[in-house]
């Protein structure tokens, strides 16, 4: 039997076309939701962004591994929070 891959061809009908502007203006305000959010925290960005980089530089074989160890790091909020004195 084939697995679905979930790029199946869309099916245009499945939603009314009030149901697709509901959906739209929810994607709308969701975004604007998330926006305001991480322009209120910078922090998430610099957290995100010293991860990359961290995995970027170091490669580690296990990711999950890696991930675990970084952010249950207690130095990481020190860290981050002189990053964000610069």
């Amino acid at each position: 039997m084939a697995q679905k891959s979930g790029l199946e061809a869309l099916d245009i009908d499945a939603l009314s076309s009030e149901q697709q502007e509901k959906l739209k203006q929810f994607k709308i305000n969701t975004r604007i939701a998330n926006e305001k959010y991480l322009r209120s925290h910078p922090e998430v960005e610099m957290v995100l962004g010293e991860f990359l980089r961290e995995v970027l530089l170091k490669r580690p074989g296990d990711i999950r591994e890696f991930a675990a160890e970084h952010f249950t790091d207690p130095a990481l909020p020190g860290r981050i929070g002189k990053k964000l004195e610069e």
